[in-house]
């Protein structure tokens, strides 16, 4: 069987992606830096879905993360014809006022890392057609987000390399998707250090499981953008029609410090 990659596996979507592609028999490589959860997931996933899943402990924000998955693919004659680039984070703040380290940091896993396994990945999806590629973003990325504004800019990247790479990629047998949900219950606020907006984000946030399902739904129906969730699929329309210093404003006061 084909195996198919997911990165950011550890938990959240990243986790419950991983699950969707083992109900549908797909052996797994999973990509994160916590190796100790890794490998009980990896334990679990083989005894309740009678699949071969692997992992590596990974920090994909180093430059050299992708040239050692391609590695591991290389010694293992690993026929890969999925690939899920979830591996991501924000930060909440002003951009004058947070670490440039950690903005750096962000900017090359959220873009550099995601680009990258894209490049590399490419000639080996050629190889089992048809294969498939799923880049997650945000509802974030259809309009500027002050406060997360580099993070918005990040997940804005994601869309449009999706859209584009699509095309280049049309009538090869590969397929590319971008996954944009919006709040979801998983550690992204804690990590992004919002923590005092959580109460008001869980109450419209959607579960993994489900963004997960409706994720890999979508991707082997082929289709180019997935957005999950009535709510956000409502909110993204709106920046199309409305003027983008109105949908700014609204995004700042649901942001604000």
């Amino acid at each position: 069987m084909a195996y198919a990659v997911v990165t950011g596996a550890s938990g959240g979507i990243g986790r419950c992606l991983s699950r969707e592609l083992a109900t549908r028999k797909y052996d797994l490589l999973l990509i994160a830096r916590s190796g100790d959860t890794l490998a009980a997931e990896c334990r679990t996933l083989q005894n309740q879905y009678s699949i071969t899943a692997s992992y590596l402990a990974l920090d994909l924000s180093e430059k050299t993360s992708v040239d050692r998955i391609v590695q591991w693919i290389d010694q293992h004659n690993a026929e890969v014809n999925v690939l899920v680039n979830n591996a991501g984070y924000g930060l909440w703040g002003e951009v004058e006022k947070t670490d440039f380290a950690q903005l750096d940091n962000m900017i090359t896993l959220n873009i550099t890392t995601l680009a990258g396994l894209c490049h590399r990945m490419v000639p080996y999806l050629r190889k089992r057609t048809p294969s498939y590629i799923l880049n997650v973003a945000s509802t974030a990325a259809y309009q500027a987000v002050p406060t997360m504004t580099t993070y918005a800019a990040t997940k804005a990247f994601v869309v449009l390399f999706s859209r584009g790479l699509r095309w280049e990629l049309k009538g090869s047998g590969i397929s590319v998707s971008c996954l944009s949900p919006g709040a979801t219950s998983t550690g992204f606020i804690d990590r992004a250090g919002m923590e005092i907006l959580k109460e008001r984000a869980e109450k419209v946030s959607m579960k993994p499981e489900a963004v997960a399902r409706i994720a890999i739904r979508g991707l082997f129906k082929g289709k180019a953008e997935i957005i999950p969730g009535f709510i956000n699929w409502i909110s993204v329309k709106f920046t199309y029609f409305l003027p983008k210093y109105l949908i700014e404003k609204i995004a700042a006061g649901l942001y604000k410090i």
